[in-house]
């Protein structure tokens, strides 16, 4: 899974990839520019996670025990 999702990034352009073929052979992956590039908004992102994580666990608990009140009375949980 980790080689695919590096591949992945190389293919986007977020990451190069250099091979060593040297006993044992070895590959280093570095962030390119274009990859560089993501780290301010990512940090923006991961401060808000942080800081709205506890909202978002409460939502889910409370929309979780909705739809288990919603089974045990037998109402339709089809959500369209």
């Amino acid at each position: 899974m980790l080689t695919l999702t590096l591949r992945n990034l190389e293919r986007d352009g977020l990451v190069s990839r250099h091979y060593y073929p040297e006993p044992p052979p070895r590959v280093e992956h570095k962030l390119t520019e274009q990859g560089r590039s993501m780290l301010e908004p990512l940090a923006g992102f991961t401060r808000w996670i942080r800081d709205t994580w506890q909202d978002i666990e409460a939502s889910r608990r409370a929309y979780d025990e909705a739809e288990d009140r919603s089974i045990e009375i037998g109402e339709n949980t089809s959500r369209e």
